[in-house]
């Protein structure tokens, strides 16, 4: 079995949940106290997708990201996001949109389970095996934007 190892990088303002998805991914727990992360953290995870092993190699930010980013335009005092906002933006840059509740574990493993998903398979272009790629938007499935 074939294993491919996959860089995610989370992304976001300090305190709305990074480390705790990470932690309910990764050890299927969930810490009301968890501290902050200074710098970056990293942790991995292997798990079968369909004939392949992805280990998931996750760095954590300490949402301390500056630059042209979505986060800057969010409310620091709610980080509450209109919905629609949200999946415009992320249909703009082509990445995944999923809901999640780390503290509830909704959507956790749904959301790595889709990165996996959208990887290229090595078996359908050998020659790309260690060359970058760049995900593209997936064609739209009217049976998933159904009420």
């Amino acid at each position: 079995m074939a294993l491919r190892e996959l860089k995610v990088c989370l992304l976001g303002d300090t305190g709305v949940g990074k480390s705790s998805i990470v932690w309910r991914f990764v050890e299927d727990s969930f810490d009301p106290n968890i501290n902050p992360t200074i710098g970056a953290s990293f942790m991995t995870k292997t798990v079968q997708y369909q004939s392949e092993l992805h280990k998931f190699l996750i760095w954590d930010t300490a949402g301390q990201e500056r630059g042209g980013s979505v986060w800057t335009s969010v409310s620091k005092v709610t980080m509450e996001v209109l919905e629609k906002d949200a999946k415009d933006y992320a249909d703009s840059i082509h990445a995944i949109f999923v809901e999640t509740s780390a503290k509830n574990a909704i959507n956790i493993n749904e959301l790595f389970a889709e990165i996996s998903r959208r990887i290229p398979s090595t078996a359908v272009n050998p020659a790309t095996n260690n060359k970058g790629f760049k995900l593209r938007r997936q064609p739209s499935d009217p049976k998933r934007n159904c009420c």
